[in-house]
């Protein structure tokens, strides 16, 4: 008799979903936060969390945070959100549709490139954002990693 047939269900069954888990794994994108060169505030992964939530609207410093999303086509906005937010974007968007309908928030400005959302927030001292950290350029200073 051949060897796989002596695998039994529930070992097969672990090893797809290793196999799935790796494979899950490898095709996310690392994502940088990131605020303009002049702000001077750290923040750890809550503090990010609640500014993209609208739980919290100013820096450390007492500065205006402006948050900046990728626009919903992007990659990167899907990884920021299971990461950061610890929510699928479906669930983003229903919690900020509730915020938006009740008039208790204002969703985050979105922009269509990594590009684009470098360039806004090198040129606005409050603003914060994310993007793929291949895109990444002097103009701007990461304060997180995910």
């Amino acid at each position: 008799m051949h060897k796989l047939c002596n695998l039994n269900r529930p070992t097969l069954l672990a090893g797809s979903l290793l196999l799935g888990m790796a494979s899950s794994f490898s095709a996310a994108a690392e994502i940088a936060v990131i605020v303009n060169k002049a702000n001077n505030s750290s923040l750890d992964k809550v503090a990010i969390e609640k500014i993209f939530t609208g739980r919290m609207k100013s820096f450390p410093d007492g500065n205006i945070a402006i948050p900046m999303n990728a626009a919903k086509s992007m990659e990167s906005r899907d990884e920021f959100n299971q990461s950061v937010l610890g929510r699928s974007s479906s669930q983003v968007n229903a919690y900020w549709s509730k915020l938006v309908f009740t008039g208790k928030g204002n969703m985050p400005m979105e922009l269509a490139s990594d590009t684009e959302i470098i360039s806004t927030i090198s040129s606005n001292t409050g603003a914060i954002g994310y993007v793929n950290v291949s895109s990444l350029t002097d103009d701007v200073k990461v304060i997180a990693k995910f």
